[in-house]
């Protein structure tokens, strides 16, 4: 489930770059989508609206907003001021800061040499796949913060959701992080002067993009991921992160025909390595 989940989220930054192409903001992107989630997931936890307490309540605010509004417009701003392979690599240190947190937080969760070796070794594959035959950075210190910004509210993410859904089912969970992503990216919505009814929604590329992002990618996806993250662990789970970036290799040579390169074949090599090792360690822990 958890690779299934990657593989989707792997093609939306394709989709995402289409829609970016066709002239929308990101701000449009994120809320049409999360809008399209909510509606679809409202129907099937209608027993349930509020949480057990008001701390509750701020916790799935939280998630909302570092699973949401504020990762996507710390991402997409980071890609204002910084090169998308900059972005790609710090927001892709998601699973080592995760780890790190968590290992902060329960000792149960800390990591064995063996394992934080491993991590490292999938975390150089999935950059040399982000670069793709560039051989320099360029440092760019604010898109570069942004992007490092995006990738800590992941984490934090991943922490919080731990603790939810130890008393909450994942349906309500995630309709909870939908709503609360929409209610918080309203106020730059309405600043930014964009408006959901633009004539660009009856493209059938930029309608066909929308429903993948709403339905598949976030409705089904985010349910699925909360699921996996109870079920296999956060950290484990996290981990298959890096995969995203090999989904997207192979997903912008198909639809965008972007060169592989000799970089990004051995960054493969490296990404499968480390997580063939992790999934050894796990078994031994």
């Amino acid at each position: 489930m958890a690779i299934l989940v990657m593989m989707i989220w792997g093609t939306t930054f394709v989709s995402s770059k289409v829609l970016l192409d066709e002239g929308l903001h990101p701000d449009e992107i994120f809320l049409l989508r999360f809008f399209q989630a909510y509606v679809i997931l409202a129907p099937l936890a209608r027993r349930k609206w509020m949480a057990d307490t008001w701390h509750d309540e701020f916790l799935f605010l939280l998630l909302g907003v570092t699973g949401g509004s504020a990762y996507f417009l710390l991402e997409n701003t980071a890609l204002i001021y910084s090169t998308s392979s900059n972005v790609g690599i710090l927001v892709g240190s998601t699973p080592l800061l995760t780890t790190l947190l968590l290992g902060a937080v329960y000792e149960s969760e800390r990591l064995s040499l063996g394992q934080i070796v491993a991590s490292l070794v999938a975390f150089v594959g999935m950059a040399l796949i982000i670069l793709n035959g560039q051989l320099y950075l360029r440092i760019n210190p604010l898109g570069d913060s942004f992007a490092l910004a995006a990738a800590a509210t992941w984490a934090i993410y991943s922490l919080v959701i731990r603790w939810v859904s130890m008393r909450y089912s994942m349906m309500f969970i995630t309709r909870k992080i939908f709503f609360y992503g929409i209610l918080t990216i309203l106020p730059v919505f309405l600043l930014s002067g964009n408006s959901v009814l633009s004539p660009l929604l009856l493209r059938p590329v930029v309608f066909g993009n929308l429903l993948f992002l709403g339905i598949l990618a976030s409705a089904i996806c985010y349910l699925l991921w909360n699921y996996v993250l109870r079920q296999i662990g956060t950290v484990k789970a996290t981990n298959y992160i890096y995969l995203q970036s090999f989904v997207t290799m192979l997903a912008a040579k198909y639809f965008l025909d972007e060169h592989i390169t000799w970089m990004a074949l051995l960054g493969v090599l490296f990404l499968i390595t480390g997580l063939v090792l992790l999934q050894r360690q796990g078994r031994r822990h």
